[in-house]
């Protein structure tokens, strides 16, 4: 009798696109490269720069977050903290390899979690906003929604709203903001990410834990467990 032939373990390189950093990785590989973004960082840009910074790795798919909003695998807005030409972009076949696009939240909420009804926050340059309820992925635009004196949520609670406010402020909006959605979603749990979610400090709100600086890569790792069926949840 033939043995069954192992299958062959996907080499998966994900890209994490943020407002201040493009990050990067690939499976069985310690290593984790980045290089700056920012407001002229166009999509040829990034893609170009991602692929001259990884010849040297050895990848069959490619899972990518962006800070967005992304509909069946396609890009349909522009980033409002980037460059131009990502909306419509086919990075498949800039890459050769078969390619999934989800919201940059949505891929770090895949990460961070562990079953149930979960709300992830982002805290980076802007507020990116995820909710999972029993395994379904539900990204969503909340940064956006009128906060106070005219303002966003984002406003108060992004990079601008860290930097005009001060870090004492700033974390006292945060509490408000968790505490306005927990109510309004009720979550059984929330994670905090993003690049500013260390300057909250060790004292969270109840119900909150702090998500891990690998959330976004284990997220991109399991776009692509079919098992889970992660792609058919993520729209």
């Amino acid at each position: 009798m033939k043995k069954a032939r192992k299958r062959k373990r996907l080499r998966i390189l994900t890209v994490d696109v943020g407002g201040t950093h493009v990050k990067f990785e690939v499976t069985g590989n310690t290593e984790r490269r980045e290089f700056e973004s920012g407001p002229k960082l166009s999509v040829k840009k990034a893609v170009d720069t991602v692929k001259r910074m990884t010849t040297d790795w050895t990848y069959d798919v490619v899972s990518i977050g962006y800070p967005g909003v992304v509909r069946r695998n396609r890009i349909v807005a522009e980033p409002r903290n980037l460059g131009g030409g990502w909306r419509g972009y086919d990075f498949a076949k800039a890459f050769r390899r078969p390619v999934r696009v989800v919201n940059d939240a949505a891929m770090q909420a895949l990460g961070s979690y562990r079953g149930g009804r979960m709300l992830f926050l982002g805290l980076g340059t802007g507020l990116g906003s995820t909710l999972i309820v029993e395994g379904i992925v539900a990204p969503m635009e909340l940064a956006h929604l009128p906060y106070r004196n005219g303002k966003t949520f984002e406003d108060y609670v992004g990079a601008a709203g860290l930097k005009r406010l001060g870090k004492k402020r700033w974390r006292k909006h945060v509490a408000d903001v968790v505490a306005r959605l927990r109510a309004a979603l009720e979550p059984e749990y929330v994670v905090l990410g993003g690049g500013n979610a260390k300057k909250l400090g060790k004292t969270l709100p109840p119900a909150v834990r702090m998500g891990s600086n690998d959330s976004a890569f284990e997220g991109g790792r399991k776009l692509w467990n079919e098992s889970a069926n992660w792609r058919a949840h993520v729209s």
